[in-house]
């Protein structure tokens, strides 16, 4: 049974009226205005998608200059040819040191950072990537943080280290 479609002239109207229908009915209704399937079953994105495309049809798309301007931008486009050589599949885990630019206050490799949490003292030792704690590696002071309170904390305000405004709590040992 056919819709009774807004004017297209009414944008609003037509996304109200396509809001109402199922997925179902929007995929056959996009088969319609774009005449090709679509393989999206996102209902506010084929809404969008469909208005968009009865307001391009009814004000007559792009220009022929605006085509051919397209045209000139993408054959200057550097396109890659083929696929990259290491392809990934699912569940390749690709490590990679990470150097975080950190500030002269901060505590140099070697440093140990002691802290009282709870009345349980809690002792960190600054390595050059990463941080020990109780016998185990971590990348962050919050990751660490977070193992002791079992709550998002900022690493370098739990432990009291210098910041950007200069506050400072933690004992540091050099």
């Amino acid at each position: 049974m056919p819709h009774p479609w807004p004017p297209p002239d009414d944008p609003a109207a037509a996304a109200r009226a396509l809001a109402k229908l199922t997925v179902a009915e929007l995929r056959q209704r996009y088969a319609e205005v774009f005449g090709e399937p679509t393989r999206s079953n996102h209902k506010q994105h084929l809404v969008k998608r469909i208005v968009w495309r009865m307001q391009a049809l009814r004000e007559g798309g792009l220009t022929e200059r605006a085509r051919r301007r397209a045209l000139e931008l993408a054959d200057d486009a550097e396109i890659r040819l083929s696929a990259p050589r290491a392809a990934r599949g699912p569940g390749t885990t690709v490590a990679a040191a990470f150097e975080a630019g950190r500030s002269s206050s901060f505590p140099k490799p070697g440093a140990v950072i002691r802290r009282e949490y709870k009345g349980r003292p809690v002792v960190v030792r600054v390595l050059p990537r990463g941080f020990e704690y109780e016998g185990e590696v971590y990348r962050s002071l919050t990751a660490i943080a977070r193992k002791i309170t079992g709550a998002h904390w900022n690493g370098v305000s739990f432990f009291g280290l210098p910041s950007a405004r200069g506050k400072k709590s933690a004992e540091v040992d050099a």
